[in-house]
């Protein structure tokens, strides 16, 4: 076991503040937008769930990054896992849809606030798989290797698949690809993985329902099915012409309101009707400049298992913000997706916090203590 002689205020100095100004720009772009949209007593309430959601995710922030994540990891990684496991096992089981009609069950209700799990097991996946990785880093391309690696992912894919959720599996899908290849696994196996997709694609289309075939081609073009599977990614499109460059003000826009869920999945289309192409083009030169400090961060670390985590929150931030951006453009499948820092939501918004929260005890032990010793 280890023993550190660091003062409080000496982490706090190695926090990354740049991956946290990041945060704090694209919340503040989330909050003004809600604020311009609150027109009625429900959209105040958003308002005040979204900045509270962002200021415990701020505290969140400041207490993990005194945490040693890999202390932490060395005692917990097993319980962490069974937890992850049981937790999106009861959402399955007892899980609701997002609305009455929906047939997911990705959401739990605790009657005073609406949870979704798989949001929080992102952040115990990373960790776990990241000290995974870490354990079988030497023998990574041995075929039992890979083979527990993939049970790993697959069991908590797998549930999350069971529950509905489409959006979050392809994200935790992505999760798993990203550590493994900067891991160092060998890209034969990526190339037998695509070669096995490849083969099977002929099998399962045909199986899909037509609506399921629909909504994958409509996402491509949504101009096939207009009425249907192509009005949000329609009505978004407009909603962000409409914006122009200087937008239609915070409390200007009126396309936007036209798009279902334009506050949740299509929350980029309010936001670049408002404040035009100089908003959304900050939001993304914000959560670029995010991801290659992520990037900065995984490639210095001074362990594996941390350099692992990192590239695991690179991959939550990259790809929900590529996926949701590209279904409000009607570039890609509408997928259920939140946009990180923007979309409204208690439970992305404190997740998005916490994906960051780990990175960040990765930031503050990050060098080797002074009077570091070792105890059997």
């Amino acid at each position: 076991m280890k023993e550190f002689s660091v003062s409080l205020r000496e982490k706090l100095r190695r926090i990354d503040y740049v991956i946290l100004l990041c945060a704090i720009g694209m919340t503040v772009l989330s909050v003004l937008a809600l604020l311009g949209d609150a027109r009625t007593d429900a959209g105040v309430r958003r308002v005040y769930m979204q900045a509270g959601a962002a200021l415990v995710g701020l505290v969140a922030v400041f207490i993990f990054s005194l945490i040693d994540y890999e202390e932490l990891l060395n005692k917990l990684v097993l319980p962490l896992f069974i937890v992850s496991v049981l937790v999106m096992a009861f959402t399955w089981r007892f899980g609701v849809g997002p609305t009455p009609d929906s047939t997911n069950r990705c959401w739990i209700d605790l009657k005073f606030v609406m949870l979704q799990p798989s949001e929080f097991v992102k952040i115990a996946f990373i960790m776990t798989f990241g000290k995974h990785i870490d354990i079988v880093k030497e023998k990574i391309n041995r075929p039992l290797t890979v083979l527990s690696l993939c049970i790993h992912g697959g069991i908590i894919i797998g549930l999350v698949l069971l529950t509905g959720d489409l959006g979050s599996a392809l994200v935790f899908a992505a999760i798993f690809a990203f550590m493994l290849f900067t891991a160092g696994l060998s890209m034969w196996y990526f190339a037998a993985a695509f070669l096995i997709l490849v083969l099977l694609f002929p099998y399962v289309w045909p199986r899909l329902h037509p609506y399921q075939r629909n909504r994958i081609l409509a996402g491509f073009n949504p101009e096939i099915d207009p009425e249907h599977v192509g009005y949000q990614p329609l009505k978004s499109r407009a909603a962000i012409a409409a914006g122009g460059f200087r937008g239609a003000g915070l409390y200007g826009g009126s396309y936007y309101r036209l798009v279902p869920a334009h506050e949740t999945d299509f929350f980029f289309a309010m936001v670049a009707e408002k404040f035009g192409f100089f908003g959304a083009f900050g939001y993304m030169v914000l959560m670029g400049v995010m991801i290659v400090r992520l990037l900065y961060l995984a490639r210095s670390a001074r362990k594996d298992c941390g350099a692992n985590i990192c590239v695991g929150v690179v991959a939550i931030m990259a790809v929900q913000a590529v996926e949701n951006i590209g279904m409000c453009l009607g570039m890609l499948p509408v997928v259920g997706i939140t946009l990180p820092f923007l979309s409204y939501g208690g439970s992305s918004m404190l997740a998005c916090y916490l994906y960051i929260a780990v990175a960040e005890s990765v930031a503050t032990h990050n060098h080797k203590y002074y009077f570091e010793r070792e105890r059997a």
